[in-house]
Protein backbone atom coordinates (compact mmCIF):
# COMPACT_ATOMS: atom_id res chain seq x y z
CA UNK A 1 0.00 0.00 0.00
CA UNK A 2 1.68 3.09 -0.99
CA UNK A 3 2.45 6.04 1.64
CA UNK A 4 -0.10 9.47 1.80
CA UNK A 5 1.32 12.18 -0.45
CA UNK A 6 -1.13 14.55 1.86
CA UNK A 7 0.29 17.41 3.43
CA UNK A 8 2.28 17.20 6.44
CA UNK A 9 3.29 20.34 8.78
CA UNK A 10 6.63 19.67 10.57
CA UNK A 11 9.15 22.14 12.02
CA UNK A 12 11.85 22.23 9.52
CA UNK A 13 14.57 24.56 10.84
CA UNK A 14 14.98 26.16 14.07
CA UNK A 15 16.98 29.57 15.29
CA UNK A 16 20.47 29.82 16.81
CA UNK A 17 18.99 30.72 20.05
CA UNK A 18 19.02 28.23 23.28
CA UNK A 19 17.43 27.83 26.58
CA UNK A 20 14.51 30.84 27.22
CA UNK A 21 12.91 30.39 23.49
CA UNK A 22 13.25 28.84 19.82
CA UNK A 23 11.37 29.11 17.26
CA UNK A 24 11.13 27.22 14.23
CA UNK A 25 9.30 27.39 10.77
CA UNK A 26 6.46 24.98 10.14
CA UNK A 27 4.79 25.02 6.01
CA UNK A 28 1.69 23.28 4.68
CA UNK A 29 2.23 22.34 1.25
CA UNK A 30 -1.57 22.14 0.32
CA UNK A 31 -1.53 25.75 1.87
CA UNK A 32 2.42 26.73 0.50
CA UNK A 33 2.07 29.05 3.71
CA UNK A 34 4.84 29.38 5.97
CA UNK A 35 4.62 30.11 9.85
CA UNK A 36 7.46 31.35 11.97
CA UNK A 37 6.02 29.73 15.40
CA UNK A 38 8.12 30.41 18.90
CA UNK A 39 7.63 28.50 22.21
CA UNK A 40 8.32 29.89 25.64
CA UNK A 41 9.49 27.44 28.26
CA UNK A 42 11.35 29.92 30.90
CA UNK A 43 7.93 30.60 32.69
CA UNK A 44 6.74 26.48 32.97
CA UNK A 45 4.99 25.70 36.03
CA UNK A 46 6.29 22.28 37.63
CA UNK A 47 3.99 21.81 40.68
CA UNK A 48 3.13 18.73 42.17
CA UNK A 49 -0.01 17.22 41.42
CA UNK A 50 -2.23 16.37 45.08
CA UNK A 51 -2.38 12.80 45.94
CA UNK A 52 -6.23 12.30 44.97
CA UNK A 53 -9.08 9.93 46.48
CA UNK A 54 -10.21 7.46 44.17
CA UNK A 55 -13.76 7.90 43.67
CA UNK A 56 -16.47 6.41 41.32
CA UNK A 57 -19.06 9.18 40.13
CA UNK A 58 -22.24 7.60 38.54
CA UNK A 59 -23.89 9.79 36.37
CA UNK A 60 -27.80 10.11 35.58
CA UNK A 61 -30.03 8.58 33.29
CA UNK A 62 -29.28 8.43 29.56
CA UNK A 63 -30.93 11.33 27.72
CA UNK A 64 -30.68 9.60 24.41
CA UNK A 65 -33.49 8.64 22.89
CA UNK A 66 -34.85 5.02 22.30
CA UNK A 67 -33.79 4.40 19.05
CA UNK A 68 -30.57 6.66 19.23
CA UNK A 69 -29.05 3.03 20.90
CA UNK A 70 -28.84 1.18 17.40
CA UNK A 71 -27.39 -1.76 19.42
CA UNK A 72 -27.82 -4.41 21.85
CA UNK A 73 -25.90 -4.17 24.84
CA UNK A 74 -22.26 -5.20 24.88
CA UNK A 75 -20.60 -7.67 27.64
CA UNK A 76 -17.64 -5.36 27.04
CA UNK A 77 -16.54 -3.35 29.79
CA UNK A 78 -14.16 -0.83 28.37
CA UNK A 79 -11.90 1.11 30.03
CA UNK A 80 -10.83 4.42 28.32
CA UNK A 81 -8.19 6.60 29.23
CA UNK A 82 -7.63 10.04 27.88
CA UNK A 83 -11.36 10.75 27.05
CA UNK A 84 -11.12 14.37 27.19
CA UNK A 85 -8.58 14.33 24.44
CA UNK A 86 -9.93 15.20 20.94
CA UNK A 87 -9.41 11.25 19.86
CA UNK A 88 -10.90 10.18 23.39
CA UNK A 89 -13.79 12.41 23.37
CA UNK A 90 -14.67 10.33 20.06
CA UNK A 91 -14.01 7.18 21.10
CA UNK A 92 -16.21 7.48 24.09
CA UNK A 93 -19.30 8.87 22.25
CA UNK A 94 -18.76 6.03 19.77
CA UNK A 95 -18.76 3.69 22.21
CA UNK A 96 -22.03 5.12 23.83
CA UNK A 97 -23.78 5.39 20.18
CA UNK A 98 -23.30 1.62 20.08
CA UNK A 99 -24.44 0.77 23.90
CA UNK A 100 -20.97 -0.63 25.07
CA UNK A 101 -20.22 -0.09 28.54
CA UNK A 102 -17.21 2.56 29.55
CA UNK A 103 -15.42 3.61 32.09
CA UNK A 104 -13.18 6.75 31.90
CA UNK A 105 -10.30 8.01 34.31
CA UNK A 106 -10.37 11.39 34.21
CA UNK A 107 -8.30 13.78 36.41
CA UNK A 108 -11.65 16.50 36.42
CA UNK A 109 -14.83 13.62 36.04
CA UNK A 110 -16.77 16.31 35.66
CA UNK A 111 -15.53 17.33 32.48
CA UNK A 112 -17.65 13.68 31.88
CA UNK A 113 -21.08 15.73 32.40
CA UNK A 114 -20.09 18.43 30.07
CA UNK A 115 -18.61 16.46 27.20
CA UNK A 116 -21.30 13.07 27.17
CA UNK A 117 -24.28 14.51 29.06
CA UNK A 118 -26.08 12.45 31.83
CA UNK A 119 -25.72 9.05 31.23
CA UNK A 120 -26.77 5.74 33.42
CA UNK A 121 -24.24 4.01 35.38
CA UNK A 122 -24.75 0.95 33.39
CA UNK A 123 -23.54 2.35 30.22
CA UNK A 124 -20.70 5.18 31.49
CA UNK A 125 -18.71 5.22 34.88
CA UNK A 126 -16.32 7.80 35.64
CA UNK A 127 -13.46 7.70 38.03
CA UNK A 128 -11.52 10.50 39.26
CA UNK A 129 -7.63 9.74 39.42
CA UNK A 130 -4.48 11.05 37.47
CA UNK A 131 -2.35 7.84 35.80
CA UNK A 132 0.66 9.56 36.17
CA UNK A 133 0.64 8.76 39.97
CA UNK A 134 0.57 5.45 40.18
CA UNK A 135 -0.91 5.43 43.84
CA UNK A 136 -4.06 6.69 42.66
CA UNK A 137 -4.92 4.17 40.51
CA UNK A 138 -6.61 1.87 43.05
CA UNK A 139 -7.60 -2.02 41.93
CA UNK A 140 -11.17 -1.28 41.97
CA UNK A 141 -10.89 0.96 38.61
CA UNK A 142 -9.80 -2.05 37.19
CA UNK A 143 -12.90 -4.68 38.00
CA UNK A 144 -14.40 -5.95 35.57
CA UNK A 145 -12.67 -4.51 32.54
CA UNK A 146 -12.82 -6.62 29.45
CA UNK A 147 -10.41 -4.26 27.31
CA UNK A 148 -8.46 -0.99 27.44
CA UNK A 149 -8.45 2.07 24.73
CA UNK A 150 -5.03 4.26 25.83
CA UNK A 151 -5.29 8.41 24.35
CA UNK A 152 -3.38 10.06 26.72
CA UNK A 153 -0.85 12.76 25.37
CA UNK A 154 0.54 15.78 25.38
CA UNK A 155 2.15 18.40 23.34
CA UNK A 156 5.57 17.57 21.55
CA UNK A 157 7.15 21.10 22.36
CA UNK A 158 6.70 22.94 25.69
CA UNK A 159 3.11 24.66 26.09
CA UNK A 160 0.60 25.74 28.54
CA UNK A 161 -0.52 21.88 28.71
CA UNK A 162 3.05 21.23 30.17
CA UNK A 163 1.43 22.84 33.89
CA UNK A 164 1.10 20.57 36.62
CA UNK A 165 4.05 18.12 35.26
CA UNK A 166 2.08 17.14 32.25
CA UNK A 167 5.46 16.46 30.16
CA UNK A 168 5.75 13.74 27.67
CA UNK A 169 8.07 11.76 30.28
CA UNK A 170 4.82 11.77 32.64
CA UNK A 171 2.12 11.37 30.20
CA UNK A 172 3.70 9.17 27.20
CA UNK A 173 5.72 7.00 29.36
CA UNK A 174 5.37 7.01 33.64
CA UNK A 175 1.17 6.88 32.51
CA UNK A 176 1.09 4.50 30.35
CA UNK A 177 3.84 2.31 32.77
CA UNK A 178 1.51 2.48 35.56
CA UNK A 179 -2.00 1.68 33.89
CA UNK A 180 -0.29 -1.62 32.39
CA UNK A 181 1.50 -2.46 35.18
CA UNK A 182 -2.26 -2.38 37.26
CA UNK A 183 -4.04 -4.17 34.77
CA UNK A 184 -5.30 -7.24 35.69
CA UNK A 185 -4.61 -10.40 33.27
CA UNK A 186 -7.68 -11.07 32.06
CA UNK A 187 -8.23 -8.07 29.68
CA UNK A 188 -8.42 -9.47 26.61
CA UNK A 189 -6.97 -6.31 24.46
CA UNK A 190 -5.38 -3.38 25.28
CA UNK A 191 -5.45 -1.06 22.52
CA UNK A 192 -2.43 2.31 23.05
CA UNK A 193 -2.58 5.69 20.47
CA UNK A 194 0.99 6.66 19.67
CA UNK A 195 2.65 7.83 16.83
CA UNK A 196 4.58 7.67 13.69
CA UNK A 197 7.98 8.41 13.69
CA UNK A 198 8.81 6.81 17.25
CA UNK A 199 11.51 4.22 15.53
CA UNK A 200 12.97 7.30 14.01
CA UNK A 201 13.62 9.75 16.37
CA UNK A 202 17.37 10.15 15.76
CA UNK A 203 16.80 11.17 12.06
CA UNK A 204 15.28 14.19 10.33
CA UNK A 205 12.67 15.67 10.48
CA UNK A 206 11.45 13.39 13.37
CA UNK A 207 14.95 14.34 15.40
CA UNK A 208 13.54 17.34 15.51
CA UNK A 209 9.51 16.52 16.84
CA UNK A 210 12.00 14.57 19.04
CA UNK A 211 13.63 17.67 20.78
CA UNK A 212 11.85 17.09 24.13
CA UNK A 213 11.19 13.97 23.86
CA UNK A 214 7.83 13.20 22.86
CA UNK A 215 8.74 10.08 20.15
CA UNK A 216 11.19 8.72 22.96
CA UNK A 217 9.02 8.51 25.47
CA UNK A 218 6.15 7.08 23.63
CA UNK A 219 8.36 4.43 22.45
CA UNK A 220 9.28 3.62 26.19
CA UNK A 221 5.36 3.15 26.37
CA UNK A 222 4.80 1.17 23.43
CA UNK A 223 7.92 -1.42 24.53
CA UNK A 224 6.35 -1.81 28.24
CA UNK A 225 2.62 -2.61 26.70
CA UNK A 226 4.88 -5.19 24.58
CA UNK A 227 6.75 -6.95 27.02
CA UNK A 228 3.63 -6.99 29.50
CA UNK A 229 2.21 -10.39 28.26
CA UNK A 230 -1.03 -8.61 27.34
CA UNK A 231 -2.62 -8.84 24.25
CA UNK A 232 -2.33 -5.44 22.45
CA UNK A 233 -2.58 -3.06 19.04
CA UNK A 234 -0.92 -0.14 19.12
CA UNK A 235 -1.85 2.50 16.51
CA UNK A 236 0.36 5.11 15.31
CA UNK A 237 -1.24 7.91 13.12
CA UNK A 238 -0.01 10.61 11.35
CA UNK A 239 -0.50 14.48 12.44
CA UNK A 240 -4.10 14.71 14.05
CA UNK A 241 -6.82 16.59 12.23
CA UNK A 242 -10.36 17.00 12.81
CA UNK A 243 -12.42 15.90 15.77
CA UNK A 244 -12.65 18.25 18.95
CA UNK A 245 -10.88 20.34 20.70
CA UNK A 246 -12.55 21.47 23.83
CA UNK A 247 -16.05 21.17 25.36
CA UNK A 248 -17.24 19.42 22.59
CA UNK A 249 -21.18 18.10 23.94
CA UNK A 250 -22.03 14.58 23.17
CA UNK A 251 -24.35 15.56 20.08
CA UNK A 252 -22.00 17.48 18.28
CA UNK A 253 -18.77 14.76 18.82
CA UNK A 254 -21.78 12.10 17.72
CA UNK A 255 -22.40 14.31 13.86
CA UNK A 256 -18.12 14.89 13.46
CA UNK A 257 -17.16 14.41 10.35
CA UNK A 258 -13.94 14.20 8.41
CA UNK A 259 -14.93 15.81 5.57
CA UNK A 260 -13.79 14.31 2.19
CA UNK A 261 -10.36 12.77 4.20
CA UNK A 262 -12.25 10.06 5.07
CA UNK A 263 -10.19 6.83 3.04
CA UNK A 264 -7.93 5.17 5.09
CA UNK A 265 -3.99 4.20 4.56
CA UNK A 266 -2.76 1.44 7.17
CA UNK A 267 1.17 0.44 6.87
CA UNK A 268 3.30 -1.31 9.44
CA UNK A 269 7.12 -0.79 9.73
CA UNK A 270 6.89 2.88 10.72
CA UNK A 271 7.14 3.94 6.57
CA UNK A 272 3.75 5.97 6.53
CA UNK A 273 4.02 9.39 6.63
CA UNK A 274 0.81 11.92 6.43
CA UNK A 275 -2.16 13.49 8.07
CA UNK A 276 -4.66 11.50 10.60
CA UNK A 277 -8.42 12.58 11.28
CA UNK A 278 -8.91 11.94 14.55
CA UNK A 279 -12.42 10.45 13.57
CA UNK A 280 -10.59 7.71 11.84
CA UNK A 281 -8.24 6.97 14.71
CA UNK A 282 -11.22 6.86 17.24
CA UNK A 283 -12.72 4.34 15.33
CA UNK A 284 -9.47 2.32 14.21
CA UNK A 285 -8.99 1.75 18.17
CA UNK A 286 -12.79 0.89 18.51
CA UNK A 287 -12.18 -1.73 15.85
CA UNK A 288 -9.16 -3.35 16.94
CA UNK A 289 -10.37 -4.50 20.40
CA UNK A 290 -11.89 -7.15 18.69
CA UNK A 291 -9.94 -7.53 15.13
CA UNK A 292 -7.96 -11.34 15.88
CA UNK A 293 -5.59 -10.11 13.33
CA UNK A 294 -5.08 -6.79 15.15
CA UNK A 295 -3.76 -8.98 18.41
CA UNK A 296 -0.33 -8.09 18.92
CA UNK A 297 0.20 -5.88 16.24
CA UNK A 298 1.76 -2.18 15.44
CA UNK A 299 0.17 0.30 12.45
CA UNK A 300 0.66 3.45 11.42
CA UNK A 301 -2.26 4.96 10.01
CA UNK A 302 -3.24 8.16 8.28
CA UNK A 303 -6.39 9.53 6.42
CA UNK A 304 -6.69 11.15 2.51
CA UNK A 305 -9.38 12.17 0.39
CA UNK A 306 -11.83 8.87 -0.33
CA UNK A 307 -14.79 7.26 0.72
CA UNK A 308 -13.94 5.62 4.26
CA UNK A 309 -14.69 2.17 5.94
CA UNK A 310 -17.09 3.97 8.55
CA UNK A 311 -17.32 1.73 11.06
CA UNK A 312 -18.12 -1.47 8.92
CA UNK A 313 -15.96 -4.49 10.46
CA UNK A 314 -15.10 -6.43 7.43
CA UNK A 315 -13.70 -3.33 5.59
CA UNK A 316 -11.29 -2.62 8.30
CA UNK A 317 -10.74 -6.21 8.67
CA UNK A 318 -9.12 -6.00 5.08
CA UNK A 319 -7.49 -2.61 5.94
CA UNK A 320 -5.10 -3.96 9.12
CA UNK A 321 -5.61 -7.30 6.54
CA UNK A 322 -3.83 -5.20 3.63
CA UNK A 323 -1.26 -4.35 5.92
CA UNK A 324 0.43 -7.17 6.89
CA UNK A 325 1.07 -8.14 2.79
CA UNK A 326 3.03 -5.05 2.50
Amino acid sequence: MASSSSSVTLPLSFTSKPTNKISFFSSSSSALRWKKRTFHFSKLLYAQTPLITNQLIQTQPSQFKENDQITPPSSKLVLLLGASGGVGQLVAAALLQRNVKSRLILRDPEKAATLFGKQDAEKLQVYKADTRNQDELDPSIFEGVTHVICCTGTTAFPSKRWDDNNTPERVDWLGVKNVVSALPSAVKRVVLVSSIGVTKSNELPWSIMNLFGVLKYKKMGEDFLRSSGLPFTIIRPGRLTDGPYTSYDLNTLLKATAGQRRAVLIGQGDKLVGEASRIVVAEACIQALDLEITENQVYEISSVEGEGPGNEVQKWQELFQGAHSQ
